[in-house]
């Protein structure tokens, strides 16, 4: 099967940090994180329309001037064999390009990487790295997983390629203590974001939808817990 498009933001100033971008959204993926608002993308691709690839392109080259790049997101866009293709296609078009991914398929990720195709790449590392909480976290069996996370941050850490690790902090998947932990995890790294949990629509789990976020103190205190194991020029917090 080939990889089809399923949504596409025209305009984004907020998915690339200092860049204008259009977004593009693949569908499938190997989780089912309870709290992921891209419910329709995971669970039911089928239902949302196909988008051409060459449709995206012809806007771009009449509407896409003022873009820096494009961000690749999901779902999970490396389960698709194919998206070295897309990348290409759009550094043809002389844009940067961003590949938001999980992490689950390092040698994907290590091909596009050594290839150039990606110009910046954001990885969830969605939990401490045991078996438990990342399995809480992903909403799936996750100790078949762990070792492709972790070959894929270290192909990230010893790339020349720009990164960051990410992880979305939400009530009843993250405690104290788990921020720190992941830290340890990902120690060398470039960049490590903490980001509050926003539901921007229907959750997988019902449960998340109209969860309430962690408060800004305890934010903070997530923050914090980053910047004594990664020191304060490598972590931000985007609240």
């Amino acid at each position: 099967m080939r990889l089809e498009l399923k949504g596409f933001i025209d305009l984004s100033l907020t998915d690339w940090d200092g860049k204008a971008t259009c977004v593009v959204f693949t569908p499938g993926c190997p989780f089912r994180c309870p709290y992921c608002y891209n419910r329709d993308l995971v669970l039911e691709p089928d239902k949302l329309a196909s988008l051409p690839l060459e449709k995206v392109l012809s806007f771009l080259r009449e509407n896409g001037w003022g873009l820096d790049g494009v961000v690749i997101t999901g779902g999970e866009p490396t389960i698709w064999p194919d998206l070295p293709e897309l990348c290409s296609a759009f550094k043809e078009e002389g844009l940067l390009v961003k590949l938001d991914t999980n992490g689950t398929n390092p040698e994907m990720l290590e091909e596009l990487v050594s290839s150039g195709l990606v110009d910046y790449v954001a990885m969830d590392v969605k939990a401490p790295l045991t078996p438990e909480k990342y399995s809480l976290a992903c909403g799936v069996r996750a100790e078949p997983f762990l070792p492709r996370i972790r070959r894929s941050i270290e192909i990230l850490v010893s790339s020349d390629v720009d990164y960051e690790f990410r992880t979305t902090v939400v009530p009843t998947i993250h405690v104290p203590g788990d921020v720190k932990a992941i830290c340890e995890a990902i120690r060398g790294c470039r960049r490590y974001v903490v980001q509050a949990f926003k539901p921007l629509g229907p959750t997988i789990d019902p449960r998340f939808t109209n969860m309430k976020a962690f408060s800004e103190a305890e934010l903070k205190a997530f923050f914090k817990e980053a910047v004594e194991v990664l020191g304060p020029d490598r972590v931000l917090l985007r609240p």
